[in-house]
Protein backbone atom coordinates (compact mmCIF):
# COMPACT_ATOMS: atom_id res chain seq x y z
CA UNK A 1 0.00 0.00 0.00
CA UNK A 2 2.96 2.26 1.17
CA UNK A 3 4.94 1.69 -2.17
CA UNK A 4 1.40 2.36 -4.43
CA UNK A 5 1.04 5.32 -2.78
CA UNK A 6 4.34 6.53 -3.50
CA UNK A 7 4.06 5.69 -7.32
CA UNK A 8 0.39 8.00 -7.16
CA UNK A 9 2.10 10.94 -5.51
CA UNK A 10 5.04 10.90 -8.03
CA UNK A 11 2.80 10.31 -10.95
CA UNK A 12 0.71 13.37 -9.87
CA UNK A 13 3.70 15.60 -8.91
CA UNK A 14 5.13 14.59 -12.95
CA UNK A 15 1.98 15.47 -13.96
CA UNK A 16 2.03 19.18 -12.24
CA UNK A 17 5.52 20.06 -12.86
CA UNK A 18 3.90 18.74 -16.92
CA UNK A 19 1.29 21.13 -16.59
CA UNK A 20 3.35 23.64 -15.67
CA UNK A 21 6.19 23.27 -18.38
CA UNK A 22 3.48 23.24 -20.82
CA UNK A 23 2.77 26.81 -19.52
CA UNK A 24 5.91 27.98 -20.84
CA UNK A 25 6.30 26.02 -24.81
CA UNK A 26 4.14 27.20 -27.95
CA UNK A 27 0.46 26.59 -27.60
CA UNK A 28 0.91 24.56 -30.66
CA UNK A 29 2.85 22.11 -29.59
CA UNK A 30 0.54 21.48 -26.20
CA UNK A 31 -2.54 21.06 -28.31
CA UNK A 32 -0.54 18.48 -30.26
CA UNK A 33 0.62 17.06 -26.75
CA UNK A 34 -2.85 16.84 -25.92
CA UNK A 35 -4.33 15.48 -28.82
CA UNK A 36 -1.75 12.66 -28.39
CA UNK A 37 -3.42 11.72 -25.45
CA UNK A 38 -7.03 11.94 -26.27
CA UNK A 39 -6.22 9.70 -29.34
CA UNK A 40 -4.29 7.26 -26.41
CA UNK A 41 -7.79 7.15 -24.41
CA UNK A 42 -9.53 6.34 -27.98
CA UNK A 43 -6.94 3.77 -29.52
CA UNK A 44 -6.54 1.59 -25.84
CA UNK A 45 -10.26 1.92 -25.78
CA UNK A 46 -10.57 0.38 -29.61
CA UNK A 47 -8.01 -1.67 -28.99
CA UNK A 48 -9.61 -3.92 -26.02
CA UNK A 49 -12.39 -4.93 -28.40
CA UNK A 50 -10.83 -5.28 -31.69
CA UNK A 51 -7.12 -6.91 -30.25
CA UNK A 52 -7.75 -7.91 -26.82
CA UNK A 53 -11.04 -9.49 -27.84
CA UNK A 54 -10.43 -10.07 -31.59
CA UNK A 55 -13.38 -8.87 -32.60
CA UNK A 56 -14.00 -6.28 -35.69
CA UNK A 57 -16.08 -2.85 -34.75
CA UNK A 58 -15.83 0.26 -36.95
CA UNK A 59 -18.32 2.22 -35.08
CA UNK A 60 -16.13 3.64 -32.02
CA UNK A 61 -16.92 7.43 -33.52
CA UNK A 62 -20.81 6.87 -31.98
CA UNK A 63 -19.68 5.83 -28.66
CA UNK A 64 -17.06 9.21 -28.75
CA UNK A 65 -20.10 11.25 -30.01
CA UNK A 66 -22.24 10.13 -27.27
CA UNK A 67 -19.84 10.68 -24.50
CA UNK A 68 -18.87 13.77 -26.03
CA UNK A 69 -22.68 15.12 -26.15
CA UNK A 70 -22.83 13.44 -22.80
CA UNK A 71 -19.96 15.49 -20.90
CA UNK A 72 -21.29 18.60 -22.77
CA UNK A 73 -24.42 18.51 -21.88
CA UNK A 74 -23.87 17.65 -18.20
CA UNK A 75 -20.86 20.18 -17.57
CA UNK A 76 -23.59 23.31 -18.85
CA UNK A 77 -26.09 21.76 -16.34
CA UNK A 78 -23.47 21.48 -13.37
CA UNK A 79 -21.35 23.88 -14.16
CA UNK A 80 -22.93 26.64 -11.68
CA UNK A 81 -23.64 23.95 -8.84
CA UNK A 82 -20.12 22.66 -8.42
CA UNK A 83 -19.11 26.46 -8.59
CA UNK A 84 -20.70 27.24 -5.68
CA UNK A 85 -20.16 24.13 -3.81
CA UNK A 86 -16.37 24.68 -4.30
CA UNK A 87 -16.48 28.80 -3.99
CA UNK A 88 -13.94 28.48 -1.17
CA UNK A 89 -11.74 26.90 -3.85
CA UNK A 90 -9.54 27.69 -6.55
CA UNK A 91 -10.62 28.40 -10.08
CA UNK A 92 -8.55 25.01 -11.14
CA UNK A 93 -10.07 22.98 -8.72
CA UNK A 94 -13.81 23.03 -9.67
CA UNK A 95 -12.98 23.53 -13.05
CA UNK A 96 -11.43 20.10 -12.17
CA UNK A 97 -14.38 19.18 -10.32
CA UNK A 98 -17.02 19.98 -13.09
CA UNK A 99 -14.26 18.04 -15.90
CA UNK A 100 -14.83 15.29 -13.64
CA UNK A 101 -18.51 15.46 -13.03
CA UNK A 102 -19.01 15.71 -16.53
CA UNK A 103 -16.45 12.83 -17.63
CA UNK A 104 -17.88 10.20 -15.69
CA UNK A 105 -21.59 11.49 -16.81
CA UNK A 106 -20.64 11.15 -20.46
CA UNK A 107 -18.99 7.74 -19.94
CA UNK A 108 -21.81 6.66 -18.17
CA UNK A 109 -24.00 7.25 -21.27
CA UNK A 110 -21.43 5.76 -23.53
CA UNK A 111 -21.79 2.37 -21.42
CA UNK A 112 -25.25 2.43 -21.85
CA UNK A 113 -24.93 3.07 -25.59
CA UNK A 114 -22.58 -0.19 -25.58
CA UNK A 115 -24.53 -1.97 -24.01
CA UNK A 116 -27.27 -1.71 -25.95
CA UNK A 117 -26.03 -2.04 -28.93
CA UNK A 118 -23.65 -5.02 -27.72
CA UNK A 119 -26.54 -7.39 -26.13
CA UNK A 120 -27.80 -7.87 -29.55
CA UNK A 121 -24.97 -7.34 -32.25
CA UNK A 122 -22.49 -9.05 -30.29
CA UNK A 123 -23.54 -12.70 -31.07
CA UNK A 124 -22.41 -11.83 -34.66
CA UNK A 125 -19.22 -12.34 -35.62
CA UNK A 126 -16.50 -10.64 -38.36
CA UNK A 127 -18.21 -9.06 -40.93
CA UNK A 128 -21.84 -8.69 -39.74
CA UNK A 129 -20.41 -7.41 -36.50
CA UNK A 130 -18.45 -4.95 -38.48
CA UNK A 131 -21.47 -3.72 -40.36
CA UNK A 132 -23.85 -4.00 -37.51
CA UNK A 133 -21.64 -1.15 -35.14
CA UNK A 134 -20.91 0.74 -38.70
CA UNK A 135 -24.20 1.42 -39.03
CA UNK A 136 -24.82 2.13 -35.18
CA UNK A 137 -21.56 5.16 -35.86
CA UNK A 138 -23.80 7.13 -38.56
CA UNK A 139 -27.46 6.37 -36.92
CA UNK A 140 -26.01 8.22 -33.36
CA UNK A 141 -24.67 11.00 -35.44
CA UNK A 142 -27.58 11.33 -37.60
CA UNK A 143 -29.86 11.70 -34.22
CA UNK A 144 -27.30 14.19 -32.88
CA UNK A 145 -27.51 15.86 -36.12
CA UNK A 146 -31.59 15.95 -35.95
CA UNK A 147 -31.93 16.72 -31.99
CA UNK A 148 -32.48 20.75 -31.98
CA UNK A 149 -32.08 20.41 -28.39
CA UNK A 150 -28.84 19.48 -28.94
CA UNK A 151 -28.17 22.12 -31.40
CA UNK A 152 -28.77 20.10 -35.00
CA UNK A 153 -26.14 20.73 -37.01
CA UNK A 154 -24.95 23.80 -35.73
CA UNK A 155 -23.92 21.69 -32.84
CA UNK A 156 -24.00 21.99 -28.98
CA UNK A 157 -22.88 25.25 -26.88
CA UNK A 158 -25.01 24.87 -24.01
CA UNK A 159 -26.21 28.15 -25.65
CA UNK A 160 -23.51 30.18 -24.67
CA UNK A 161 -22.12 32.97 -27.09
CA UNK A 162 -18.95 32.19 -25.39
CA UNK A 163 -19.38 28.23 -26.03
CA UNK A 164 -18.32 25.74 -23.57
CA UNK A 165 -16.21 26.11 -20.64
CA UNK A 166 -12.60 24.81 -21.89
CA UNK A 167 -11.76 22.48 -19.51
CA UNK A 168 -9.57 20.04 -21.05
CA UNK A 169 -6.18 20.85 -19.73
CA UNK A 170 -2.72 19.06 -20.01
CA UNK A 171 -2.94 17.68 -16.64
CA UNK A 172 -6.54 16.19 -16.55
CA UNK A 173 -5.51 14.79 -20.05
CA UNK A 174 -2.26 13.17 -19.36
CA UNK A 175 -3.74 11.81 -15.93
CA UNK A 176 -6.83 10.07 -18.01
CA UNK A 177 -4.19 8.68 -20.43
CA UNK A 178 -2.92 7.43 -17.51
CA UNK A 179 -5.63 5.69 -15.93
CA UNK A 180 -7.20 4.11 -19.54
CA UNK A 181 -3.56 2.48 -20.20
CA UNK A 182 -3.23 1.44 -16.63
CA UNK A 183 -7.08 -0.04 -16.83
CA UNK A 184 -6.56 -1.56 -20.03
CA UNK A 185 -3.37 -3.29 -18.87
CA UNK A 186 -4.72 -4.68 -15.85
CA UNK A 187 -7.76 -6.05 -18.01
CA UNK A 188 -5.30 -8.07 -20.55
CA UNK A 189 -3.37 -9.55 -17.81
CA UNK A 190 -5.83 -10.47 -15.58
CA UNK A 191 -8.09 -13.50 -15.51
CA UNK A 192 -10.92 -12.03 -17.69
CA UNK A 193 -8.12 -10.75 -20.06
CA UNK A 194 -6.70 -14.54 -20.40
CA UNK A 195 -11.02 -14.96 -21.28
CA UNK A 196 -10.77 -12.18 -23.77
CA UNK A 197 -7.61 -13.56 -25.21
CA UNK A 198 -8.55 -17.07 -25.56
CA UNK A 199 -12.31 -15.82 -27.24
CA UNK A 200 -10.46 -14.02 -29.82
CA UNK A 201 -8.00 -17.21 -30.51
CA UNK A 202 -10.67 -19.38 -30.84
CA UNK A 203 -13.97 -18.71 -29.71
CA UNK A 204 -15.58 -22.07 -30.14
CA UNK A 205 -12.78 -24.21 -27.80
CA UNK A 206 -13.09 -20.85 -25.09
CA UNK A 207 -17.07 -21.63 -24.98
CA UNK A 208 -15.99 -25.72 -24.46
CA UNK A 209 -13.80 -24.68 -21.85
CA UNK A 210 -16.45 -22.77 -20.29
CA UNK A 211 -16.01 -19.10 -21.02
CA UNK A 212 -19.44 -17.16 -21.28
CA UNK A 213 -18.20 -15.66 -24.82
CA UNK A 214 -21.69 -13.47 -25.07
CA UNK A 215 -21.10 -12.10 -21.67
CA UNK A 216 -17.57 -11.75 -21.97
CA UNK A 217 -17.41 -9.58 -25.75
CA UNK A 218 -20.61 -7.85 -24.34
CA UNK A 219 -18.37 -6.64 -21.23
CA UNK A 220 -15.01 -5.71 -23.45
CA UNK A 221 -17.77 -3.61 -25.01
CA UNK A 222 -19.31 -1.89 -22.16
CA UNK A 223 -15.81 -0.89 -21.05
CA UNK A 224 -14.55 0.28 -24.08
CA UNK A 225 -17.12 2.17 -25.07
CA UNK A 226 -16.84 4.19 -21.98
CA UNK A 227 -13.79 4.92 -22.27
CA UNK A 228 -14.60 6.00 -25.94
CA UNK A 229 -16.81 8.53 -24.07
CA UNK A 230 -14.26 10.02 -21.22
CA UNK A 231 -11.72 10.10 -25.43
CA UNK A 232 -14.94 12.41 -26.92
CA UNK A 233 -15.52 14.58 -23.88
CA UNK A 234 -12.50 15.65 -23.36
CA UNK A 235 -12.81 16.31 -27.20
CA UNK A 236 -15.64 18.30 -26.30
CA UNK A 237 -13.71 20.38 -23.64
CA UNK A 238 -11.34 21.38 -25.83
CA UNK A 239 -13.33 22.70 -28.28
CA UNK A 240 -15.68 24.54 -27.01
CA UNK A 241 -18.45 22.96 -28.72
CA UNK A 242 -19.92 20.00 -29.95
CA UNK A 243 -20.64 19.13 -33.73
CA UNK A 244 -21.55 15.61 -35.06
CA UNK A 245 -19.03 16.17 -38.51
CA UNK A 246 -16.81 15.49 -35.73
CA UNK A 247 -17.85 12.16 -35.44
CA UNK A 248 -17.96 10.83 -38.92
CA UNK A 249 -17.24 7.43 -40.13
CA UNK A 250 -13.41 9.53 -40.76
CA UNK A 251 -12.98 8.95 -36.91
CA UNK A 252 -13.66 5.68 -36.30
CA UNK A 253 -11.22 4.48 -39.48
CA UNK A 254 -8.64 6.52 -37.92
CA UNK A 255 -8.73 4.90 -34.23
CA UNK A 256 -8.67 1.40 -36.54
CA UNK A 257 -5.50 2.79 -38.18
CA UNK A 258 -3.94 3.73 -34.93
CA UNK A 259 -4.13 0.07 -33.62
CA UNK A 260 -3.20 -1.52 -36.33
CA UNK A 261 -0.13 0.66 -36.98
CA UNK A 262 0.99 0.15 -33.22
CA UNK A 263 0.05 -3.87 -33.23
CA UNK A 264 -3.49 -5.37 -32.75
CA UNK A 265 -3.97 -6.86 -29.27
CA UNK A 266 -1.28 -4.39 -27.46
CA UNK A 267 -1.91 -1.73 -25.15
CA UNK A 268 1.52 0.00 -25.94
CA UNK A 269 1.19 -0.61 -29.62
CA UNK A 270 -2.01 1.35 -29.54
CA UNK A 271 0.04 4.06 -27.71
CA UNK A 272 2.58 4.25 -30.22
CA UNK A 273 0.06 4.11 -33.40
CA UNK A 274 -1.81 7.28 -31.68
CA UNK A 275 1.25 9.11 -31.28
CA UNK A 276 3.01 8.12 -34.49
CA UNK A 277 -1.06 9.37 -36.51
CA UNK A 278 -1.10 12.66 -34.99
CA UNK A 279 2.60 13.31 -34.90
CA UNK A 280 3.05 12.38 -38.34
CA UNK A 281 -0.28 13.92 -40.02
CA UNK A 282 0.81 17.23 -38.58
CA UNK A 283 4.65 17.46 -39.38
CA UNK A 284 3.66 16.66 -43.09
CA UNK A 285 1.38 20.01 -42.80
CA UNK A 286 4.72 22.29 -43.92
CA UNK A 287 6.60 19.97 -46.20
CA UNK A 288 3.42 19.12 -48.39
CA UNK A 289 2.72 23.35 -48.26
CA UNK A 290 6.40 23.66 -49.35
CA UNK A 291 6.04 20.83 -52.49
CA UNK A 292 2.87 22.75 -53.94
CA UNK A 293 4.50 25.61 -54.14
CA UNK A 294 7.18 24.20 -56.11
CA UNK A 295 4.76 22.89 -58.56
CA UNK A 296 3.76 26.42 -59.11
CA UNK A 297 0.74 26.55 -56.43
CA UNK A 298 0.75 30.21 -54.99
CA UNK A 299 0.86 30.37 -51.41
CA UNK A 300 -3.01 30.44 -51.08
CA UNK A 301 -3.63 27.66 -53.51
CA UNK A 302 -1.09 25.51 -51.68
CA UNK A 303 -2.57 25.55 -48.36
CA UNK A 304 -5.50 23.91 -49.70
CA UNK A 305 -3.27 21.64 -52.50
CA UNK A 306 -1.24 20.60 -48.62
CA UNK A 307 -4.47 18.74 -47.15
CA UNK A 308 -4.71 16.32 -50.52
CA UNK A 309 -1.04 15.86 -50.92
CA UNK A 310 -0.59 15.40 -46.77
CA UNK A 311 -3.22 12.60 -46.64
CA UNK A 312 -2.18 10.66 -49.72
CA UNK A 313 1.63 10.80 -48.92
CA UNK A 314 0.11 9.37 -45.25
CA UNK A 315 -1.87 6.85 -47.12
CA UNK A 316 1.28 5.79 -49.08
CA UNK A 317 3.74 5.75 -45.48
CA UNK A 318 0.63 3.17 -44.46
CA UNK A 319 0.63 0.87 -47.27
CA UNK A 320 4.51 0.30 -47.48
CA UNK A 321 4.61 -0.04 -43.67
CA UNK A 322 1.73 -2.98 -44.03
CA UNK A 323 3.78 -4.42 -46.33
CA UNK A 324 7.04 -4.30 -44.27
CA UNK A 325 5.36 -5.02 -41.15
CA UNK A 326 2.27 -5.58 -41.33
CA UNK A 327 1.66 -7.47 -37.57
CA UNK A 328 2.43 -3.34 -36.82
CA UNK A 329 4.87 -2.05 -34.67
CA UNK A 330 4.97 -4.28 -31.61
CA UNK A 331 2.87 -7.04 -32.55
CA UNK A 332 1.06 -8.41 -29.54
CA UNK A 333 4.07 -7.55 -27.26
CA UNK A 334 4.46 -4.90 -24.50
CA UNK A 335 7.05 -2.37 -23.76
CA UNK A 336 7.81 -2.90 -20.36
CA UNK A 337 9.63 -0.18 -18.60
CA UNK A 338 11.18 -2.62 -16.23
CA UNK A 339 12.98 -4.01 -19.02
CA UNK A 340 13.93 -0.88 -20.62
CA UNK A 341 15.78 0.61 -17.12
CA UNK A 342 17.32 -3.12 -16.73
CA UNK A 343 18.87 -2.63 -20.50
CA UNK A 344 19.87 0.96 -19.64
CA UNK A 345 21.69 -0.14 -16.29
CA UNK A 346 23.56 -2.96 -18.05
CA UNK A 347 25.17 -0.87 -20.59
CA UNK A 348 28.42 0.45 -19.86
CA UNK A 349 29.12 3.64 -18.64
Amino acid sequence: MTRRLAILVAVVGALWLFDWWTGLVNDYVVRIIVLCAINTVLATSLNLINGTTGQFSIGHAGFMAVGAYGTAFTVVHVDHAVGRILSFAPPWASDGATLVVGLVAGAIFAAIAGLVVGIPSLRLKGDYLAIVTLGFGEVIRLVFNNIQALGGQRGYDGGRSEGLPILTTPFWVMALAILTVAVMRNIKFSTHGRALAAIREDEIAAEAMGVDCTRYKVLSFVVSSAFAGVAGGLFAMLQGAVNPNDFKFDTSIQAIIMIIVGGLGSVSGAILGAVFYTVMLEALRGPMVTIAMVFGYSEAEAQGAAGSLRLMTFSLMLVVMMILRPQGILGQRELDPRQLWRFIARRPS
